[in-house]
């Protein structure tokens, strides 16, 4: 079986030597075993039937010396052609039974693998989708895929690579020292005595290879993070706006050559380790044969004897050099799994109540009763290891919202004014509960938020952002996430409500028109307007704009905004803007300063009123006015 001797049994004492030294200091969590072996329940039956594959395929490898022994001392030295023929036979049906093994063994751990990786990568992304949208704000999204990805396959080598190799090199090892004691134990002995001469240095250059490795791996992602922020759209017209792209180079060629030579490094030492591996059990091989050739010229070895014990030694340095790391790939399986866990016992600031109810069908009513509110600190919603820092911030939390009372009846309009960071978006977002409040409530209906179910709230409430996003790819795609089951007739309304049917239709591929990344083959204009389409396309209850219409010239604004008026009629709005003609219609105007309300009323009123709303009137809308 050759994953547990030669070459195969190179490359993984390479891994195993190449991990970073610290993860043999790591002091695992209590209860990690426990927990992973729940993740393995589902694959027991399998595991067993992969566990008895491994040990066949160990004792079939092993039986081939002692058959070529047979060979040369039974058959040709005793001139038996038909033994000859026979054993040869054997041979051969050993051979094609340890192929088949392998490709049986390759074939169910690929199933334990796959199909852990697959539950591991399903529970951590549908974790992550319940944290709160202040989560995601802090964390580094690299390092939310690096554990989706390089930590689950770690872990994923506790149950196959790590598992059939301790089995199957315990078993090799165990069968083929005892058969190699039997047949000589002083070149059995001399074969130990060899391989310390192998891992002494193997285990120095081990060291050296682990702080290599982990400076690799960084200079890798700084690279990396090179192209992704230089490839994407944003950057790349960053780049070329300003005219430097021989600096781009330049910049980009010293982090790819600190790749390149600290490359050159690794693969020296790992030559190194391939060098004295083959030259330990090339000297082995070599006593084998000189001290054997004249035990054998004096009668006290066979010749096929010796042969035998050959054999053996290319099977024996292997798998020991692999259980002599083993504690380091048991460690590192586990770092693995604990940085899984890390995540998953991370428990989400919002979640449905147990006793949800839905909130009322009818017109909504949407109302603040003396809301406070204060975003949450880091260690309330994130990791210091998902932000790439030492440690979490420990500041205390800062009101953004103070004592905030107001209700919008059903149908109408009311809008948020005030300067930036007073808190209006803080406001609008409360309302779809991407946040909850720290004091008093926000209600739909009578019913708290928070006492709502996740799939009513979501029905009842829509949001339009200032920037909204567009997936990498159709214009179907985009505008059906709001209501899969959308006809084409529902899409074209709703194209048509936006202003944006016509731009659409003169597409070459319509609505199979693939967007960009973030949408970045519209405008800003069509993009918002698409945004637009996708939430009338929802129908929801209540409206939440969030200076939804900024990026709209005063001709597609006014042509929205009709078609805004219209649809808005029927529903509970929030608007946040800027913009005179969304202002001015309002129902209610809500001036928000320092996270308080500080004035309230229509427009008529409030300029009569004068204080902070003229001042913004008068400095932002007066010369849209004229």
């Amino acid at each position: 079986m050759s994953m547990h001797g030669g070459a195969g049994g190179a490359r993984m004492g390479m891994k195993s030597l190449r991990q970073d030294r610290s993860i043999l200091e790591h002091q695992l969590k209590r209860g990690t075993l426990p927990r992973i072996l729940q993740f393995a329940k589902p694959y027991r039956t399998v595991l067993w039937v992969f566990l008895a594959a491994v040990v066949l395929d160990a004792i079939v490898s092993s039986i081939s010396p002692l058959v070529l022994r047979a060979i040369i001392d039974k058959g040709i030295k005793g001139h038996r052609e038909g033994l000859i023929i026979g054993l040869s036979l054997l041979t051969a049906a050993l051979a094609i039974g340890d192929a088949g093994l392998s490709l049986f063994e390759r074939r169910i751990s690929s199933v334990i693998g796959e199909g852990l990786i697959f539950d591991l990568r399903a529970r951590v992304f549908a974790h992550i989708q319940e944290m709160p949208i202040a989560f995601f704000s802090r964390t580094q999204t690299g390092a939310l895929i690096s554990r989706l990805n390089n930590d689950v396959i770690g872990a994923q080598q506790a149950f196959t690579d790590l598992f059939s190799n301790v089995v199957g090199n315990v078993i090799v090892v165990a069968i083929v020292l005892g058969v190699m004691f039997t047949l000589s134990w002083q070149i059995t002995l001399v074969a130990l005595l060899l391989l310390p001469v192998f891992l002494i240095p193997a285990r120095r250059v081990g060291r050296k290879l682990g702080t290599l490795f982990q400076r690799g791996m960084e200079l890798n992602a700084e690279m990396n993070m090179v192209m992704t922020e230089r490839f994407n759209v944003s950057g790349a017209m960053l780049v070329k706006l300003f005219g430097r792209p021989k600096d781009e180079l330049d910049y980009f060629e010293q982090r790819a050559g600190q790749v390149r030579d600290i490359g050159v490094r690794q693969a020296t030492y790992q030559r190194f380790f391939f060098v004295a591996l083959s030259l330990t059990a090339s000297l082995a091989t070599a006593f084998a044969y000189g001290f054997g050739g004249v035990a054998a010229l004096h009668h006290t070895l066979d010749v096929g004897t010796v042969v035998a014990l050959t054999a053996y030694l290319t099977r024996l340095y292997g798998p020991l050099t692999q259980l002599s790391n083993l504690n380091i790939d048991y460690m590192s399986a586990m770092v693995s799994f604990e940085r899984l866990f890390e995540v998953l016992d991370l428990e989400p600031m919002i979640r449905e109540s147990p006793d949800a109810r839905a909130i009322p069908d009818g017109a909504a009513q949407l109302k603040f009763e003396h809301v406070d509110f204060s975003y949450p600190g880091a260690a309330e919603v994130s990791l210091a290891s998902l932000e790439a820092v030492a440690r979490l911030e420990d500041t205390p939390r800062t009101d953004v919202l103070h004592d905030i009372t107001f209700e919008i009846p059903p149908g109408t309009m009311t809008a948020l004014v005030g300067h930036s960071g007073a808190g209006k978006t803080t406001m609008s977002m409360l309302v779809s509960r991407l946040y909850d409040v720290d004091q008093g409530s926000v209600s739909i209906n009578g019913v708290d938020v928070r006492d709502a179910t996740t799939a009513s709230l979501n029905e009842a409430v829509g949001v339009v952002t200032q920037d909204p996003h567009l997936f990498h790819d159709t214009l179907r795609t985009n505008l059906v996430f709001a209501r899969p089951d959308a006809s084409d007739e529902q899409i074209e309304a709703a194209l048509r409500s936006a202003q944006i049917y016509d731009l659409v239709q003169s597409l070459p591929l319509g609505l199979e028109t693939v967007v960009g990344e973030r949408g970045y083959r519209l405008s800003g204009g069509e993009k918002q307007r698409v945004a637009l389409a996708r939430l009338l396309l929802k129908a929801p209850r209540i409206v939440v704009l969030d200076e939804a219409t900024a990026h709209l010239d005063a001709e597609s604004e006014a042509a929205v905004q009709r078609a805004l008026d219209e649809t808005m009629s029927t529903r509970t709005s929030l608007v946040i803007a800027h913009r005179l003609s969304t202002i001015r219609n309002a129902d209610q105007i809500l001036v928000i300063e320092n996270g308080r309300i500080a004035q309230s009323g229509d427009h008529e009123h409030l300029y009569a009123e004068g204080g902070i709303y003229r001042m913004l009137y008068e400095t932002q809308f007066a010369r849209q006015e004229l």
